[in-house]
Protein backbone atom coordinates (compact mmCIF):
# COMPACT_ATOMS: atom_id res chain seq x y z
CA UNK A 1 0.00 0.00 0.00
CA UNK A 2 1.32 3.65 -1.06
CA UNK A 3 1.44 6.13 1.42
CA UNK A 4 -1.19 8.03 0.29
CA UNK A 5 -4.17 5.70 0.86
CA UNK A 6 -5.00 2.45 -0.71
CA UNK A 7 -4.56 2.91 -4.49
CA UNK A 8 -8.05 1.25 -4.97
CA UNK A 9 -9.30 4.92 -3.48
CA UNK A 10 -7.70 6.81 -5.85
CA UNK A 11 -8.83 5.14 -8.86
CA UNK A 12 -12.18 5.68 -7.20
CA UNK A 13 -12.03 8.97 -6.45
CA UNK A 14 -10.27 10.40 -9.66
CA UNK A 15 -12.99 9.61 -11.40
CA UNK A 16 -15.12 11.78 -9.64
CA UNK A 17 -13.06 14.87 -9.90
CA UNK A 18 -10.79 17.39 -12.41
CA UNK A 19 -7.06 16.93 -11.39
CA UNK A 20 -5.52 18.39 -8.11
CA UNK A 21 -3.15 21.36 -8.98
CA UNK A 22 -2.40 22.48 -5.99
CA UNK A 23 -0.28 21.15 -2.45
CA UNK A 24 -1.85 20.13 0.69
CA UNK A 25 -0.59 20.89 4.35
CA UNK A 26 -0.76 18.96 7.06
CA UNK A 27 -0.15 20.06 11.01
CA UNK A 28 0.12 17.28 13.84
CA UNK A 29 0.68 19.71 17.03
CA UNK A 30 -1.59 17.61 19.62
CA UNK A 31 2.05 16.24 21.31
CA UNK A 32 5.24 17.21 22.23
CA UNK A 33 5.88 16.77 18.35
CA UNK A 34 5.19 18.42 15.47
CA UNK A 35 4.28 16.90 12.22
CA UNK A 36 4.29 18.48 8.96
CA UNK A 37 3.49 16.93 5.57
CA UNK A 38 2.78 18.44 2.13
CA UNK A 39 1.58 16.76 -1.15
CA UNK A 40 0.43 17.42 -4.46
CA UNK A 41 -1.00 14.23 -4.38
CA UNK A 42 0.95 13.33 -8.00
CA UNK A 43 4.43 12.28 -6.67
CA UNK A 44 5.93 15.15 -5.19
CA UNK A 45 5.28 14.46 -1.11
CA UNK A 46 7.39 15.08 2.02
CA UNK A 47 7.28 15.31 5.44
CA UNK A 48 9.25 15.45 8.82
CA UNK A 49 8.67 14.96 12.62
CA UNK A 50 10.75 17.46 15.39
CA UNK A 51 10.69 17.10 18.93
CA UNK A 52 9.94 20.39 20.20
CA UNK A 53 8.74 19.73 23.45
CA UNK A 54 7.19 23.16 25.02
CA UNK A 55 8.42 24.95 22.16
CA UNK A 56 5.82 24.01 19.15
CA UNK A 57 3.97 27.64 19.68
CA UNK A 58 7.41 29.39 19.64
CA UNK A 59 8.75 27.55 17.12
CA UNK A 60 5.61 26.62 14.68
CA UNK A 61 5.79 29.68 12.76
CA UNK A 62 9.78 29.00 12.11
CA UNK A 63 9.76 26.07 10.93
CA UNK A 64 6.61 26.16 8.47
CA UNK A 65 8.15 28.94 6.60
CA UNK A 66 10.86 26.77 6.04
CA UNK A 67 9.31 23.18 5.63
CA UNK A 68 6.87 24.78 2.92
CA UNK A 69 9.97 26.01 0.58
CA UNK A 70 10.05 26.04 -2.46
CA UNK A 71 6.28 25.81 -2.80
CA UNK A 72 5.16 28.85 -1.19
CA UNK A 73 1.64 29.75 0.89
CA UNK A 74 -0.54 30.60 -2.61
CA UNK A 75 0.17 26.85 -4.02
CA UNK A 76 -1.79 25.43 -0.93
CA UNK A 77 -5.45 24.10 -2.17
CA UNK A 78 -6.01 22.80 2.03
CA UNK A 79 -4.94 22.37 5.09
CA UNK A 80 -5.48 19.59 7.27
CA UNK A 81 -5.09 20.06 11.65
CA UNK A 82 -5.14 17.53 13.89
CA UNK A 83 -7.97 18.72 16.06
CA UNK A 84 -7.17 16.50 19.27
CA UNK A 85 -7.66 14.52 21.36
CA UNK A 86 -3.78 15.23 22.93
CA UNK A 87 -2.03 18.00 25.00
CA UNK A 88 -3.86 20.88 25.38
CA UNK A 89 -2.34 23.47 24.64
CA UNK A 90 -0.59 22.09 21.61
CA UNK A 91 -3.72 21.34 19.85
CA UNK A 92 -4.99 24.81 20.46
CA UNK A 93 -1.86 26.31 18.76
CA UNK A 94 -2.29 23.62 15.75
CA UNK A 95 -5.74 24.44 15.08
CA UNK A 96 -5.74 28.08 15.28
CA UNK A 97 -2.61 28.10 13.36
CA UNK A 98 -4.67 26.45 10.44
CA UNK A 99 -7.43 28.49 10.75
CA UNK A 100 -5.57 31.77 10.25
CA UNK A 101 -3.87 30.26 7.00
CA UNK A 102 -7.42 28.90 5.67
CA UNK A 103 -8.88 32.18 6.74
CA UNK A 104 -6.13 34.22 4.88
CA UNK A 105 -5.74 32.07 1.88
CA UNK A 106 -9.42 31.38 1.73
CA UNK A 107 -8.86 27.53 1.03
CA UNK A 108 -10.49 24.98 3.10
CA UNK A 109 -9.37 23.73 6.61
CA UNK A 110 -9.60 19.84 7.54
CA UNK A 111 -9.97 19.04 11.17
CA UNK A 112 -8.92 15.79 11.53
CA UNK A 113 -9.31 13.52 14.69
CA UNK A 114 -6.06 12.12 16.29
CA UNK A 115 -7.62 8.91 16.67
CA UNK A 116 -9.15 9.18 13.25
CA UNK A 117 -5.36 9.47 11.58
CA UNK A 118 -3.73 6.69 14.19
CA UNK A 119 -7.06 4.13 12.51
CA UNK A 120 -6.17 5.19 8.97
CA UNK A 121 -2.11 4.45 9.51
CA UNK A 122 -3.22 0.70 10.55
CA UNK A 123 -5.67 0.72 8.02
CA UNK A 124 -2.73 1.87 5.07
CA UNK A 125 0.01 -0.26 6.48
CA UNK A 126 -1.99 -3.35 7.25
CA UNK A 127 -5.33 -2.94 5.21
CA UNK A 128 -5.44 -6.20 4.06
CA UNK A 129 -4.92 -8.18 7.06
CA UNK A 130 -7.31 -5.69 8.64
CA UNK A 131 -9.97 -6.08 5.96
CA UNK A 132 -13.44 -4.80 6.69
CA UNK A 133 -13.44 -5.31 10.26
CA UNK A 134 -14.04 -2.31 12.96
CA UNK A 135 -10.87 -0.51 14.37
CA UNK A 136 -11.22 0.35 18.54
CA UNK A 137 -8.52 3.43 18.88
CA UNK A 138 -7.47 4.41 22.71
CA UNK A 139 -5.53 6.26 23.96
CA UNK A 140 -4.24 7.86 27.67
CA UNK A 141 -6.61 10.74 28.85
CA UNK A 142 -6.20 13.13 32.16
CA UNK A 143 -6.56 12.22 35.19
CA UNK A 144 -6.68 8.00 34.83
CA UNK A 145 -9.69 8.35 31.79
CA UNK A 146 -8.66 7.26 28.44
CA UNK A 147 -10.41 8.47 25.03
CA UNK A 148 -11.75 5.93 23.11
CA UNK A 149 -13.16 6.03 19.27
CA UNK A 150 -14.28 2.84 16.81
CA UNK A 151 -13.81 3.36 13.08
CA UNK A 152 -14.27 1.22 9.91
CA UNK A 153 -13.57 1.78 6.03
CA UNK A 154 -17.16 1.72 4.09
CA UNK A 155 -16.10 -0.79 1.11
CA UNK A 156 -18.09 2.25 -1.41
CA UNK A 157 -16.44 5.07 -0.72
CA UNK A 158 -13.22 3.72 1.21
CA UNK A 159 -14.11 7.02 3.96
CA UNK A 160 -13.22 6.38 7.19
CA UNK A 161 -16.48 5.93 8.96
CA UNK A 162 -17.43 6.61 12.90
CA UNK A 163 -18.81 3.93 14.40
CA UNK A 164 -18.24 5.66 17.95
CA UNK A 165 -17.03 9.21 17.59
CA UNK A 166 -13.86 10.42 20.28
CA UNK A 167 -14.96 10.10 23.79
CA UNK A 168 -13.79 9.88 27.31
CA UNK A 169 -14.00 6.92 28.96
CA UNK A 170 -13.18 5.70 32.42
CA UNK A 171 -10.96 2.58 31.91
CA UNK A 172 -14.04 0.32 33.23
CA UNK A 173 -16.45 1.92 31.18
CA UNK A 174 -14.27 1.48 27.67
CA UNK A 175 -13.61 -2.04 28.45
CA UNK A 176 -17.79 -2.58 28.82
CA UNK A 177 -17.84 -0.82 25.58
CA UNK A 178 -15.92 -2.79 24.04
CA UNK A 179 -16.95 -5.88 25.27
CA UNK A 180 -20.48 -5.09 24.07
CA UNK A 181 -19.53 -4.10 20.68
CA UNK A 182 -21.80 -5.78 17.70
CA UNK A 183 -19.18 -5.94 15.26
CA UNK A 184 -15.79 -7.67 15.34
CA UNK A 185 -12.63 -4.94 15.81
CA UNK A 186 -9.35 -5.01 15.86
CA UNK A 187 -8.18 -2.66 19.22
CA UNK A 188 -5.09 -0.26 18.16
CA UNK A 189 -3.28 1.70 21.72
CA UNK A 190 -2.28 5.13 20.53
CA UNK A 191 0.62 5.97 22.65
CA UNK A 192 3.61 7.73 21.48
CA UNK A 193 4.93 8.75 17.88
CA UNK A 194 1.46 9.93 17.01
CA UNK A 195 3.14 13.17 15.49
CA UNK A 196 3.75 10.24 12.19
CA UNK A 197 0.73 10.02 11.35
CA UNK A 198 0.29 13.53 10.11
CA UNK A 199 0.78 11.79 6.27
CA UNK A 200 -2.58 9.48 7.16
CA UNK A 201 -4.40 12.82 7.95
CA UNK A 202 -3.30 14.43 4.88
CA UNK A 203 -4.53 11.15 2.47
CA UNK A 204 -7.96 11.54 4.57
CA UNK A 205 -8.27 15.48 4.25
CA UNK A 206 -7.49 14.44 0.46
CA UNK A 207 -10.05 11.89 0.28
CA UNK A 208 -12.72 14.27 1.67
CA UNK A 209 -11.59 16.50 -0.99
CA UNK A 210 -11.95 14.30 -3.64
CA UNK A 211 -15.66 13.54 -2.46
CA UNK A 212 -15.91 17.45 -2.48
CA UNK A 213 -15.78 18.35 0.97
CA UNK A 214 -14.66 21.75 1.31
CA UNK A 215 -14.93 22.92 4.90
CA UNK A 216 -14.65 26.21 5.66
CA UNK A 217 -11.51 27.52 7.82
CA UNK A 218 -14.51 28.99 10.58
CA UNK A 219 -15.59 24.76 11.06
CA UNK A 220 -12.34 23.47 12.27
CA UNK A 221 -12.57 22.83 16.12
CA UNK A 222 -10.07 21.85 18.68
CA UNK A 223 -11.28 18.48 20.37
CA UNK A 224 -10.33 18.09 24.27
CA UNK A 225 -12.57 16.14 25.66
CA UNK A 226 -11.36 17.19 29.12
CA UNK A 227 -11.00 20.28 30.80
CA UNK A 228 -7.18 21.29 31.13
CA UNK A 229 -6.80 21.62 34.73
Amino acid sequence: MGSWGFEVTRKTVEKKIKAFTKYGLALHTTTPELGLAISNFGGETRSDVWNLERQVSSLLHQYLIEFIQPQTWTDLGFIAVAKGPGGFTGTRIGVVAARTLGQQLDIPVFAISTLAAVAYSELENRGQEIGHRAIAVQMPAQRGQVFGAIYQLTPDSFELNILLPDTVFTPETWQEKLASWHTEYELIEAKSGLAATVNNMLSLAYLDWCLGKRPDWSEASPYYGQHPV
